[in-house]
């Protein structure tokens, strides 16, 4: 039962971080804050396979490699948002 809440705590975290870090980038359109918003919504994908993966298939396939992808595109956005937009 408590993994269950963090599972959905975490992942509404880092949906509530995508939309503040999205509303701020449409007022100032700032475009470190576009990459940023893509990596928290990336995040919060991998946070929602993540309970999928642990929660509603716990016993079936296993989704490690699937659920780590949205994440792995996040941090790259990231990434390269920083090395392209800020520096």
């Amino acid at each position: 039962m408590i993994a269950i809440s963090v599972y959905i705590l975490c992942s509404l975290a880092s949906l509530a971080v995508a939309v503040l870090l999205l509303r701020t980038y449409l007022r100032t359109r700032v475009r470190f804050l576009l990459w940023s918003t893509l990596c928290f919504a990336g995040l919060a994908l991998g946070n929602v396979l993540l309970f999928v993966d642990m929660i509603l298939f716990a016993g079936g396939p296993d989704l490690s490699m699937i659920r780590l992808l949205p994440s792995l595109a996040g941090y790259s956005l990231l990434i390269y948002g920083f090395i392209w937009d800020v520096l």
